[in-house]
This record gives C-alpha cells, structure tokens and sequence, in this order.
C-alpha cells in the first residue's frame, strides 16, 4: 500500500475541512484522479502535518476533511547546502535529490569554476525559481513537512561569512585527507555543507573556506559528480548524526 500522498498549503488549520485549489488542486483532482476517501496529507512546509481524507471532489479542485494534525520539530543538526551552479538540468538534480535526501536550505554558490551563470535580472530570476520549483515538487515526492528554502545566490566572500556563522563547515573536496566519517558533527546548530562545481573547487576559494573555519572532506575513494555528491552526504550525515534515528 503506497503512502498517502502530500499537498503544500500556504495555512494548517487543526481541523474542519480544507478546500484544495489552484495548482494543488489541480494536481490532487486532475494529477493524482483522487476520490472521495483516499487517505492524504496536508504540510505547510514549515513542520505542520495534517492527516485528511477526501471529502469530495470538483474541477481542478478537492475538499479534504482534516482528522488529525501534528506540529514536527526540524531534523537536528539542521544541515544546510551550498550547491555550486551546475550547467542545464544537472543543477535542478542536484537540488531535487539534497531535498529527498533532507537538505533543510540551499545557497546557490556562484562558484568561480561555474560554467552556469546567474546573473542578476530576469535570466537569473527565471534559473532560481527553477530551483525552487524542484525543491518543492520534491519536498512534496518525500512527504516532507519542511519545506527546505533556496535562498537568494551568494559569491565566494558571503559563502566564508557563513561559514563562520555555523556550529560546522564542511566542503567536499576529491584532494581531501579526511573522511566525512571520522568529523564529530555537532547534534544540534547547523551543518554546512559545500558542493563545488565540475571543474572542482579553486584553491582560492579552498584557502577562503578554510579560512572561515571549514573543513575539507571527502566521502570515500570515489570521485562524485556535483549533481550528486550532496545526496550520498546527506545519507552520510542522516547515519552519522540522530537526523535518521
């Protein structure tokens, strides 16, 4: 039997009957064809999740009766990503599978071996509600109730300012002599992790990171693409940490 499936709404009540409309509505009655009594989920992306059961059902539109909600803590540590700009697709894989696997908030990085490019203007504002489109529709794949926000694009300098302001900075780097396994990650605060682009991570910005207080790492023998290697991290550090227990 598959899990129920989960709808986005902007307000949780903790009871009564919700009135799905708009894209989520047209997703649940069009998308997913639900019916009267199939079992779904409602979050509000920020640890709200209701238990609901179709009441009934219109065009483009599906009324839940809600019969229990619950108020979730966010995972701890809290783990953080900065994900380089990666060219075409790879880059919205990136995003969608940190968000299976339990990313909690994304800085775009643009870093300096980044072939992508966003600039500031349309071009760039269209590339980042890309991003924040995959995280949602994968957040919602995951029946997750936090929502994971893809914050505004940060340079080199800014990523160091918060490097600084985290409990733990960890970059992934292929160069690097210690194994993300042998950190001891903090059990609450914020894990920041940073992918680098496919032409890897300059020395400069190495040299800027660690300077901040970051630590370079690597996963295994293995060399990963950059659309992946956030994904098998955030596995590791779901493991290594009570974010999975």
């Amino acid at each position: 039997m598959s899990t129920a499936p989960l709808f986005l709404v902007p307000v949780l009540p903790s009871s009564g009957s919700l009135l799905l409309d708009g894209a989520e509505g047209r997703h649940a009655a069009t998308v997913k064809r639900l019916r009267a009594g199939e079992a779904v989920l409602l979050a509000d992306g920020r640890g709200g999740l209701a238990h609901g059961v179709v009441a009934s059902t219109g065009r483009d539109t599906v009324t839940v009766t809600i019969e229990a909600r619950e108020d979730l803590a966010p995972p701890a540590p809290r783990v953080l990503l900065a994900q380089a700009l990666v060219k075409g697709d790879r880059g919205e894989l990136a995003v969608e599978l940190a968000t299976e696997a339990g990313v909690d908030g994304i800085l775009p990085w643009r870093a300096a071996r980044c072939v992508a490019r966003w600039e500031d203007g349309p071009r760039g504002d269209k590339a980042l509600a890309k991003w924040r489109s995959t995280v949602r529709e994968a957040a919602k794949q995951a029946r997750r109730p936090w929502l994971p926000e893809v914050e505004e694009p940060v340079s080199t300098p800014a990523l160091a300012r918060r490097v600084a302001e985290v409990a733990c900075a960890l970059v992934l780097h292929e160069a690097a002599t210690d194994h993300l396994a042998d950190v001891a990650l903090p059990a609450e605060g914020d894990v920041l992790l940073v992918v680098g682009p496919e032409g890897g991570v300059s020395d400069e910005e190495i040299a800027a990171l660690v300077g901040a207080g970051a630590r370079p790492v690597r996963l295994g023998p293995e060399v990963l693409r950059a659309s992946t290697a956030a994904a098998v991290a955030l596995g590791a550090i779901g493991v290594l940490t009570g974010r999975w227990s």
